[in-house]
């Protein structure tokens, strides 16, 4: 069983090229379809806090509805 976990979507480019330069080091990893399988909130909250970020910090923001959200707005809280 292998350490890495990768949270996948096949449909975009940065996670097909993350996926093959995993696999091409030799290593096959847990693969996760987030789309199919979401992760739960104590997951994400788990895994912001190991990666040190902010929820906002994970956000896509380009060809993402995330301006018209308002989530641009630097008085939202990560709460």
């Amino acid at each position: 069983m292998t350490d890495i976990v990768i949270y996948h979507n096949p449909e975009c480019g940065t996670s097909r090229n993350a996926l093959a330069i995993i696999r091409n080091a030799g290593i096959e990893p847990h693969v996760v379809e987030y789309l199919k399988t979401p992760p739960s909130r104590a997951l994400l909250e788990s895994l912001i806090e190991r990666a040190a970020m902010t929820p906002r910090a994970l956000l896509r923001e380009k060809g993402t509805p995330f301006a018209d959200l308002g989530l641009d707005n630097p008085d939202l809280t990560d709460a």
